[in-house]
Order: structure tokens, then C-alpha cells, then sequence
């Protein structure tokens, strides 16, 4: 029996190719998506309560805007989520212990073929501190895909795992 929690959160996204981005969602959440259309899929998860739909149109796609995540209520239901992610090889990187947004958190992240990134975390306690990796005077700078950081932020000290929820 299904419960649907309100409100929900709803999501659209365009995406360069829709058959790419059905399999890696498919993987991602765990299962298949609720409604597939020419061009469109959507997708009506209980956990967390969210509906993301794709749209197909390579045109509008836009890189940086950010990120997605959602927050898992156990340790247990953190490790299950990176076991299941592994198994399907999305997993970008792992971060244990971490001080980010003035939070200890554990937390993994992947990426959906058009390079938007998802971080999956478990909630420690509130920090009165940020890692220093996170602690930029250009933050903006931090969250670049790979190849623009070289060029950006050449004086930086900023890693490649520099994101925030």
C-alpha cells in the first residue's frame, strides 16, 4: 500500500539523451520509471518523497547549477544506498566524517550521464567548523567540473571533492 507523503517535491530536468538517463535513474532509485513518454520519463519515489521528470532536449541541458541530495535517516540506510550504488558502478566518490556546511556528515555522490550530481548523506551532528577544503575566499570556484578547475582556480587549495549540501 503506498503513502504518499505531501508535499512532495517535484523536479524537472532536460537531458541530452533520455535512454541514458532511464538507466542510470532506474539504478539510482531502485526502480523502474513510473511514466515514459517520447522524449519524457518520470519518476514518483516514496523515499524520498520527490517526483523528477526528464525531459529530452540536448539544447536547454545546463552544466553547474549545483546539486541535488537527500538525506538518509539511518547509518544503515546510508551504507545499503552505496552498496546498491556500487553494485551499478555510480559511485563518484565517498566521503566519511566530514565537516561540510558546518555539519559531520557521511555522504557519497554520483553523477547522472549529463554530470548532475547527487550526494546521498547520513546526518552526524551540527559542526562549528567547515573542513578547510571547503573554506575558499571564490566558494563559486569549488564546484567546476574537472577541467575547468586547472584553469580557475590554479591558486586554489580546493580538491576535487569540494561540494556542499
Amino acid at each position: 500500500m503506498k503513502t504518499n507523503t505531501f508535499p512532495r517535491m517535484h523536479a524537472s530536468l532536460y537531458v541530452s539523451n533520455l535512454a541514458a538517463t532511464i538507466n542510470f535513474y532506474t539504478a539510482f532509485f531502485g526502480k523502474p520509471a513510473d511514466k515514459i513518454k517520447s522524449g519524457y520519463a518520470k519518476y514518483i519515489l516514496e523515499e524520498p518523497s520527490l517526483i523528477i521528470s526528464f525531459i529530452e532536449n540536448p539544447e536547454r541541458v545546463q552544466a553547474n547549477f549545483g546539486h541535488f541530495g537527500f538525506q538518509v535517516a539511518t547509518k544503515e540506510a546510508l551504507e545499503k544506498r552505496l552498496e546498491i550504488a556500487k553494485n551499478y558502478n555510480l559511485i563518484d566518490r565517498v566521503e566519511t566524517g566530514t565537516a561540510c556546511c558546518y555539519a559531520v556528515q557521511d555522504k557519497f555522490w554520483v553523477n547522472d550521464p549529463d554530470n548532475v550530481q547527487w550526494e546521498v548523506y547520513y546526518f552526524h551532528e551540527d559542526a562549528e567548523f567547515n573542513d578547510p577544503k571547503y573554506e575558499l575566499s571564490d566558494t563559486s570556484a569549488c564546484c567546476l567540473p574537472a577541467e575547468e578547475k586547472e584553469t580557475n582556480i590554479a591558486t586554489s587549495d580546493c580538491t576535487s571533492d569540494c561540494a556542499c549540501n
